[in-house]
C-alpha cells in the first residue's frame, strides 16, 4: 500500500476505498486519511486533496493529463452530483468540476496555452486525456457540453470569449495559476461605494491564528471576499455557506492606504493585499455567524 501511495497517483483512492472493515480501521487508514485533508478556503488551507493528486499524475507521467482520473471519494461524497451514471445533469456537473480545477489549478501542469487574462481554448481543453468525476473522459465531451456547463454553473464560476471563430473559457477567480495577471483578470475597485459590503468568511477554528497573522491568500492569488452575507440571494460566490465567522474590511481604510481590491465577473472582491496578506488592522469588525454576536480582536 505505502508503495502505491508514494508511486501510484489518484489510483491510491481506488485501492484505499475498498479496504476490508479490519483494515480500514487499523493506524494505518488513519495515517493515510492524514495525507488528505478537507478543504478550506481560509489560512489554513493551501491545496485539496485533487490537487494533490493532479500534481502526481500529470506532468510527469509525459502527456497532458495521461492517466489521471478523477475518483475522488472525498469530492464525490459533498453531494454536487453522484457522478454514477454519467448522463444528464450529474454528467454536466461533473464536467463543471473538473473545469473549475482546470482553470484555476492546473493549466501548467498540463502543458495548456493559457493567456494572462485566464483563457484558454475550448478546444484544448477536449483535447486532454483526463476523466471526470462521472469517470467520463473530457474528450467524449463536446463544445455543447462545455457551454452547458457554463450555463448551469449556480455559482457563475467561468466565462466564454469567441475569438477568430475560436471558442475560449477561463475561471473568473480562485486562480493559483500565476500565468494569470490580476489587471487583466479583474475589474479594479476604485472607491467604497462600490462595495458597501466585503466580508470574508471562515471558521472559529482559524481566527487564532487569522488575529495574529491577518488573512492570508495561500496558494491562490488573491484573498477572498464576498459582496454580501451567506443568505443574500444576490451572493453566488466568494463565501462558503457553512462558515460561522464573518471578517468585515473596512474598504474605504484599505483603499486609502493603497491596497488594491478587484471585483470578478461573478461578484467576488479580491485582493493580494500587502504581500499576500490583509493585516488585521483593516478589519472592521467580526462577528459570529449566523447570530451575528461581535467577537473582540
Amino acid at each position: 500500500m505505502l508503495a502505491a501511495l508514494v508511486g501510484g497517483g489518484p489510483r491510491i483512492w481506488r485501492v484505499y476505498s475498498r479496504l476490508p472493515l479490519h483494515v480500514a480501521s487499523s493506524p494505518l487508514h488513519t495515517s493515510l486519511r492524514a495525507l488528505a485533508p478537507a478543504m478550506d478556503n481560509t489560512n489554513h488551507d493551501k491545496s485539496s486533496p485533487f490537487a494533490a493528486f493532479a500534481h502526481s499524475g500529470t506532468s510527469r507521467s509525459g502527456g497532458r493529463g495521461r492517466g489521471l482520473e478523477m475518483k475522488n471519494n472525498h469530492e464525490r461524497s459533498r453531494g454536487r452530483g453522484s457522478g454514477s451514471s454519467g448522463s444528464g445533469n450529474d454528467k454536466i456537473d461533473a464536467l463543471g468540476r473538473l473545469l473549475t480545477r482546470i482553470l484555476r489549478h492546473m493549466a501548467s501542469e498540463l502543458n495548456l496555452n493559457m493567456r494572462s487574462d485566464g483563457y484558454v481554448k475550448v478546444q484544448d481543453l477536449l483535447e486532454l486525456n483526463m476523466k471526470t468525476f462521472a469517470n467520463i473522459p473530457l474528450r467524449s465531451h463536446t463544445v455543447d457540453d462545455i457551454r452547458e456547463a457554463v450555463r448551469k454553473d449556480n455559482k457563475q464560476r467561468f466565462s466564454l470569449l469567441e475569438e477568430n471563430q475560436e471558442l475560449f473559457i477561463r475561471a473568473n477567480q480562485g486562480h493559483t495559476v500565476t500565468t494569470v495577471e490580476t489587471e487583466r483578470l479583474l475589474k479594479p475597485i476604485l472607491s467604497a461605494e462600490e462595495v458597501p459590503v466585503c466580508v470574508h468568511g471562515t471558521y472559529k477554528k482559524n481566527l487564532k491564528s487569522i488575529l495574529e497573522y491577518g488573512l492570508k491568500r495561500m496558494q491562490r492569488l488573491h484573498v477572498h471576499f464576498s459582496c454580501g452575507l451567506p443568505t443574500d440571494g444576490e451572493v453566488i460566490s466568494g463565501m462558503r455557506r457553512n462558515v460561522n465567522v464573518l471578517i468585515f474590511l473596512d474598504v474605504r481604510k484599505a483603499l486609502e492606504e493603497g491596497m488594491k481590491l478587484y471585483m470578478s465577473e461573478n461578484r467576488v472582491i479580491l485582493t493580494e493585499g500587502f504581500d499576500g496578506v490583509v493585516p488585521v488592522k483593516y478589519f472592521e469588525r467580526i462577528e459570529s455567524w449566523p447570530d451575528r454576536q461581535p467577537l473582540p480582536f
